[in-house]
């Protein structure tokens, strides 16, 4: 007794007779299978309709008068019905010719629509622009690059990823984008590195902290402030926190906030105090809601770059957008770009 799960077991001779009937039903599907029309015989059809002479149409294609014959017989044994009449040395379409011209046309439009498109990739990149890039440079810089590289090269779409510059770089490695803007890393990686701009982060307090009245952080307070952080693993925090370490101090982090903004609302309403650079404050600043100060007396200077992948031939539109970017930050007042 077999049970319901039980292989069935043929003797040698019916399994080979079960093996030749189930290739031979095989085979008879794929050739009942109405094969896909030739191109070559698509174009030679619709130059054939379009000249009306055999010897016409063969000189566009570089054919011999036989040659556009064959393919249009071929042609018309493809797909079961006579496409032209013969007259003479002129052709006049049939009512299937008509109708089939229509969809040829159709055809050789869509696949020259895709080799268009696929040369336009081709060409060093065009057509496409892959970022990555951080919440700082994504809300306060990126937007000002943009409208100057689109206003060049409108017809190339955007898209950015947030990433801070450990996962730029893996985004890279992967391929997933042309080029990233964060901060040089401080061990050497593989990536080619663009130098763009210099700053220097420090202190943000409300313009009621005592610091803000003395214009400096007093080192023996700075442990006991309640620090508001971006994100604990960011490139930033990790930079601090060996500015720190040197100096034999240790921080206590109060909040960790995924948002810029949300930080800056949060010093305001007296909660901590930040670490940021001036250039993402810049309307607190000039109103004076909020107030920088140094860090101490050591300072604490990032190197932003524009990170690109060493193994891929830097794109049209990465190249564009760095030059872009680098002028932009000439622009800026408060940065400093870097040689």
């Amino acid at each position: 007794m077999l049970l319901a799960d039980s292989p069935v077991r043929l003797p040698c001779q019916q399994r080979g007779e079960w093996h030749g009937k189930f290739f031979m039903t095989l085979m008879k599907n794929f050739h009942d299978r109405k094969q896909p029309l030739d191109s070559r015989q698509l174009l030679a059809f619709v130059t054939l309709a379009d000249t009306r002479n055999f010897t016409l149409a063969g000189r566009e294609l570089f054919l011999s008068q036989s040659a556009v014959s064959h393919a249009l017989k071929a042609l018309e044994g493809d797909v079961g019905c006579r496409l032209v009449d013969r007259l003479g040395k002129k052709i006049q379409l049939t009512a299937a010719g008509e109708d089939f011209l229509h969809h040829a046309r159709k055809v050789l439009g869509g696949m020259t629509a895709a080799r268009d498109s696929l040369d336009r990739l081709a060409k060093w990149g065009k057509g496409r622009l892959r970022v990555a890039a951080s919440e700082s440079i994504r809300q306060h810089l990126l937007p000002e690059v943009l409208l100057g590289f689109q206003k060049d090269y409108a017809d190339w779409p955007v898209t950015v990823e947030s990433a801070d510059t450990r996962e730029s770089i893996e985004l890279l490695q992967q391929g997933n984008i042309d080029c990233a803007i964060a901060i040089a890393p401080s061990r050497s990686e593989a990536v080619d590195l663009v130098p763009l701009f210099t700053d220097e982060i420090g202190w943000v307090v409300p313009p009621h902290h005592p610091w803000a009245r003395t214009g400096r952080a007093a080192p023996e307070e700075i442990s006991a402030q309640r620090l508001i952080l971006h994100h604990s693993g960011s490139y930033t925090c990790r930079l601090l926190e060996k500015y720190f370490q040197q100096a034999s101090m240790e921080l206590k982090v109060y909040l960790e906030l995924g948002s810029l903004e949300a930080i800056k609302t949060a010093v305001k309403r007296g909660l901590g105090i930040a670490v940021l650079a001036p250039w993402v404050m810049r309307p607190e600043l000039q109103d004076q809601s909020l107030i920088h100060l140094p860090l101490g007396k050591r300072k604490l200077r990032r190197n932003w770059c524009a990170l690109r992948s060493l193994d891929q031939k830097p794109t049209l539109a990465g190249e564009t957008f760095v030059r872009h970017f680098q002028n932009t930050v000439k622009a800026l007042p408060d940065l400093q770009p870097m040689s």
